[in-house]
């Protein structure tokens, strides 16, 4: 069994941060992430899009944000329980907690804290009647390694930000790119329906508006598509591919949290954010996208935010009666659990005789 001060659910910026936070007071991390790598979102789905609104960067991408936060928590030695998704929570007789994920792995915490986002995500998928046969051997919901597509040919389906990036994105990656969109009218950002457009005038887009993907073939491996045009006199377009790429968004949800007895309102966890960001189950916490209360902002800043305020509360959970003064680290520096210590350099003042 893995024991640790502080079990954190979710290993996105929010989770990342609080082992910084939880560090500073000597308190121990432990993180369980249903992805295969930390960062969460920002790994996972959007890593080379730029975020406008981190403080001290007025731009950063996504996936630079949590390699930062990776360097920044590194003194602190959190361990890490990657690719299996917490499905139970069972109270002890001592107010500790047991947290088991799907795979059987047993967590004991006397803090819990819930930093999962938006919780779980299932992408929306486009209703292609064999499109589950091609998942994996062609079909992908998400970009996760943009070398994937090197030299391959691409067919992106939606009208969003998401697709229109990634179609203007692999553009210089794949040998062909085609963007499929069920209307005329895009939904994404000006700019990139203006890059978009200008992409296909000069043949390095193929743009297919007013249609539709509605069938796949292939063998072991996705070959071709059709897309079907809203225009009967168009007909149908065959088009020979390599990979498929639908985005249409993605579907959050708690998964097994939600049965945990907390108090959920429009599936995101209630919390008291006047005091500690607690939920109704005392030593549980709620911190980042995942939680809701009056005045709740979903962003990135607000969840740093909420895990520097949550740690101190934690840090009494496990340490009643024991006072903690907080030190700014300007002037108590970062002792690492590594042995590592940052702090700035002491004035030698030479007394004068």
């Amino acid at each position: 069994m893995i024991k640790t001060d502080i079990l954190i659910i979710g290993a996105g910026p929010t989770g990342l941060f609080t082992v910084f936070e939880a560090g500073l007071l000597k308190l121990k991390c432990h993180l369980i992430d249903a992805l295969p790598q930390p960062g969460g979102q920002c790994s996972e789905i959007y890593p080379k899009k730029p975020i406008y609104d981190i403080p001290a960067f007025p731009e950063i991408l996504a996936g630079d944000l949590v390699t930062n936060l990776m360097e920044q928590i590194k003194p602190f030695e959190a361990g890490y329980t990657m690719g299996e998704r917490a499905e139970t929570l069972d109270k002890q007789e001592d107010g500790s907690f047991i947290v088991t994920t799907n795979k059987g792995t047993k967590h004991h915490a006397p803090v819990v804290v819930i930093a999962g986002g938006l919780g779980s995500f299932e992408p929306r998928k486009p209703p292609i009647e064999n499109i589950n046969d091609f998942e994996d051997k062609g079909v992908a919901y998400m970009v996760k390694d943009p070398e994937v597509y090197r030299d391959k040919k691409v067919v992106i389906a939606g009208g969003g930000d998401s697709a229109l990036d990634w179609a203007i994105f692999l553009a210089d990656v794949a040998s062909e790119v085609s963007l499929v969109h069920r209307r005329n009218e895009f939904r994404g950002a000006l700019d990139s329906v203006e890059k978009a457009a200008e992409l296909a005038k000069a043949g390095k887009i193929k743009l297919f508006t007013e249609a539709e993907v509605k069938k796949l073939y292939g063998d072991d491996h996705l070959e071709a598509v059709v897309i079907k045009h809203n225009d009967a006199e168009k007909g149908e377009s065959y088009v020979e591919v390599d990979n498929f790429i639908p985005l249409f968004g993605l579907s959050p949800k708690l998964g097994p949290i939600g049965d945990w007895g907390l108090e959920i309102e429009r599936n995101a966890i209630k919390v008291n954010n006047a005091k500690d960001y607690q939920t109704n189950i005392p030593g549980v916490f709620a911190i980042g996208d995942v939680n809701t209360y009056e005045g709740k902002l979903k962003l990135i800043l607000s969840g740093f935010h909420e895990a520097a305020v949550m740690c101190q509360f934690a840090y009494q959970l496990i340490n009643p009666g024991k006072r903690y003064v907080m030190k700014y680290t300007t002037v108590g520096g970062v002792e690492g659990f590594d042995g590592s210590k940052k702090e700035a350099k002491k004035e030698v003042v030479q007394s004068i005789s």
